[in-house]
């Protein structure tokens, strides 16, 4: 599946949101989000004459990210997306959480026009720097003719929000698609497709209500060796109202953890069943299993719960 296309003249708008790609210091200790988006952009020389926005939306690490700045994040997307002159926007972001801002915008917004999140593994700062590099790249898909959706691009790999998880800590290469693989490749500027660009049925500003802090609490647990039910029992305490479970192998959950999980359910908490090996799906649904959370990670399908709790109180 070629696409040989030309990009368009169209506007193209960055979001910033700090992360390392904003970053200063070594390579391991640095400090995420120090540089501001115009200097982010001025480093980048192949950008300039391109029609080009920038504005600043948050300044964090991207293990910081909250609920209010998502909720922010998407008000401006949305506000520049309705723009006739805005090809397609970019977003700046920290790699540790981008998958799961990638798959929020992808549910909430479904948008028409591309949304290319990256980032980088470098900071500004280092001589391995990889920031320039990826954020040409986001341009470039931006202003893509062809291009749709929710997507991601890091060392010219453009991969979907469904599939899209940070699979190394360290090394540039950290982004994986898994078993289904990257949607397209970016080389030499010139984007080649591979399947179909991610479409999805957005659920509307209005499903996420306007106030981040009324949103319910959804909370990941683990299953592993020797697991027990204190951990679920403390957080339907504290008032979660939707429990991820990160299973073992194809989604097991230890008996011991799944008799809590049954309690929860039980007091009207919902429950999904997701697995801890990376890259891969839950797959069937055996009698008596708790609901599956299918191809999704645990971070991915803690989201999902979120937003079908909060459509679900609409």
């Amino acid at each position: 599946m070629q696409n040989n296309s030309q990009h368009s003249d169209g506007l193209v708008v960055i979001l910033a949101t700090g992360g390392t790609i904003a970053g200063s210091g070594d390579d391991v200790g640095y400090t995420a989000g120090q540089v501001g988006v115009a200097d982010l952009v001025a480093a980048v020389p192949a950008l300039a004459g391109r029609a080009l926005e920038a504005e600043q939306v948050a300044q964090v690490d991207s293990k910081d990210m909250s609920h209010a700045i998502w909720r922010t994040l998407a008000e401006r997307l949305v506000h520049h997306l309705a723009r006739p002159e805005v090809a397609g926007i970019v977003v700046t972001h920290g790699t540790d959480t981008l998958e799961e801002t990638a798959y929020f915008l992808h549910r909430v917004l479904g948008p028409a026009k591309p949304v290319v999140l990256t980032a980088a593994m470098r900071p500004v700062t280092s001589l391995q720097s990889d920031g320039p590099q990826n954020l040409l790249d986001a341009v470039t898909i931006a202003a893509h003719l062809d291009v749709r959706g929710v997507l991601a691009v890091l060392q010219g790999r453009v991969h979907g929000p469904v599939d899209v998880r940070k699979a190394l800590p360290f090394a540039l290469d950290a982004f994986s698609s898994g078993e289904a693989g990257p949607v397209a490749l970016i080389q030499e500027g010139q984007l080649r497709a591979l399947r179909p660009w991610p479409a999805g049925t957005p659920l509307g500003m209005s499903a996420i209500g306007t106030d981040p802090a009324a949103w319910p609490r959804v909370d990941i647990v683990v299953s592993h060796a020797g697991a027990d039910g204190v951990v679920v029992d403390a957080l339907v305490a504290a008032g979660a109202r939707g429990l991820v479970v990160e299973g073992t192998g194809n989604g097991t959950v230890h008996a011991s953890l799944l008799a809590a999980l049954a309690r929860a359910q039980a007091t009207g908490v919902r429950v999904l069943r997701a697995t801890r090996c990376a890259g891969a799906a839950v797959v069937g649904a055996p009698a008596g299993a708790l609901p599956s959370a299918g191809e999704l990670s645990p971070a991915k399908a803690r989201i999902e719960l979120l937003l079908e709790i909060l459509t679900s109180a609409a």
